[in-house]
């Protein structure tokens, strides 16, 4: 992908003073770039970031059925936690670009990990479903602006590595899901059996997280990497006359209502099957860990195609091959559709790499980011809790594992309409 993003502005936003002529005479004065150390500081920041993006999630997901003894849930109101996620994601996430040009984007993600900090703290600490919801509510609100900000941040850092950026982090990610999954039922055992202490104990990596966004709170940048004449154009984009902007938006919805009823219910799954919790975490954790590696080849993979159709199709058939196993023999088989549904999974950072490819410039990666992540997080609230609903009515698997099937195939519809070779600039 070819970026237009120069010159490059300093982390605090204007542009950088020409390059003293005195160090080498046989190339012209050029605006100097951000010091290497200033570099590997926003590394470390997306790659502790990135890790603290889902352990609040999967990690309620292992402890799913003693929080709901807990707290005396029902399977709607487990159902309805578990829709948590996607709904502050659309709601917190909208908000994120317009954070970011009045704050910069280091400041809302520093903001995002204290929020998540504070969450994940409080979370435990209060009695009752609503004070738990609320402050979930919280630490996924730090969650929502932070997944928004990430393709932003690597367009305004980063903006000729985006495949290679956009897979360290989504490999960060993938890690921190299945950390959280595999040792969280270890970890609760180990301090006692509490299932408060199991979930608090995330708060540490949390508060780590923030260190590295702190020297980058004064980045005011409003459009990452643009000069001031593509800021002013940005406005004027009429995103939603983009074809390829509302199939991404379909493409990532669809792929977050698998992510989270993967997360919030597959544990269930297998206990129910007859698998133990700590076995049930484990495979949990496999399904999440099949994105470590994979979330660092498929972006770089991906940034190399005109068109990313291909993979969308073969990461849909690993899903529907993966479910088929879970309706039929979900114990048996269990680690094989753990491993099928974690590479169907790897959806999440094609749509993150589609993001910073289907637009010429930072701004519109701002608003394409903002728009498809908001709008998907919208279409995927529903799913979770009906799978809650479903399960809840008819007294088994079945019928979930039916519609989770079922939504794969408008998914790599819509995913092949997003992977064509096109920009939302073009369209509008």
């Amino acid at each position: 992908m070819r970026d237009d993003e120069t010159p490059l502005q300093t982390p605090t936003g204007t542009l950088s003073p020409a390059i003293p002529a005195a160090p080498r005479t046989d190339a012209p004065a050029s605006p100097a770039g951000p010091a290497p150390w200033l570099l590997r500081l926003v590394v470390v920041g997306l790659v502790l970031a990135a890790l603290n993006l889902r352990p609040a999630i999967t990690s309620l997901g292992a402890l799913l059925e003693e929080v709901r003894d807990g707290l005396h849930m029902s399977g709607t109101a487990a159902g309805v936690l578990t829709s948590v996620p996607p709904l502050c994601f659309a709601v917190f996430g909208i908000m994120a670009p317009r954070l970011a040009r009045r704050f910069g984007p280091g400041a809302v993600v520093c903001a995002g990990m204290a929020a998540i900090t504070a969450g994940l703290v409080i979370r435990p600490l209060i009695g009752g479903t609503a004070g738990f919801l609320a402050a979930s509510a919280l630490a996924l609100m730090g969650i929502a602006v932070s997944n928004v900000l990430m393709p932003v941040i690597v367009k305004r850092w980063f903006p000729d590595r985006v495949g290679s950026m956009t897979g360290l982090y989504s490999m960060a990610l993938a890690l921190g899901t299945s950390l959280a999954a595999a040792v969280t039922v270890p970890m609760t055992e180990a301090m006692g059996g509490s299932w408060k202490a199991g979930l608090g104990i995330w708060a540490v990596l949390a508060a780590a997280a923030i260190l590295p966004w702190i020297p980058l709170v004064r980045d005011r940048s409003s459009a990452p990497g643009q000069p001031a004449a593509h800021q002013a154009q940005a406005p004027a984009l009429r995103i939603t006359r983009s074809r390829t902007a509302w199939a991404l938006a379909c493409f990532f919805g669809l792929q977050a209502t698998a992510a989270y009823i993967t997360m919030g219910w597959m544990p269930q799954i297998f206990r129910d099957a007859g698998v133990s919790a700590g076995t049930a975490g484990v495979l949990l954790a496999v399904t999440m860990a099949m994105g470590v590696p994979l979330a660092f080849v498929i972006p770089r993979v991906a940034a190399r195609m005109r068109n990313q159709g291909p993979i969308v199709v073969f990461l849909g058939a690993c899903g529907l091959i993966g479910y088929a196993g879970l309706y039929l023999a979900p114990s048996g088989g269990a680690w094989a559709w753990a491993v099928l549904l974690g590479i169907s999974n790897c959806a999440f950072p094609l749509a993150l790499t589609m993001i910073g490819m289907r637009s010429h410039s930072g701004a519109g990666v701002v608003r394409l980011s903002a728009f498809a992540q908001s709008c998907g997080y919208l279409i995927s609230i529903p799913g979770p809790l009906l799978v809650g609903v479903l399960y809840q009515h008819s007294g088994g698997w079945g019928l979930p594992i039916g519609l989770m099937a079922a939504l794969m195939v408008p998914q790599m519809a819509a995913g092949i309409l997003a992977g064509r070779d096109r920009t939302i600039e073009d369209e509008c």
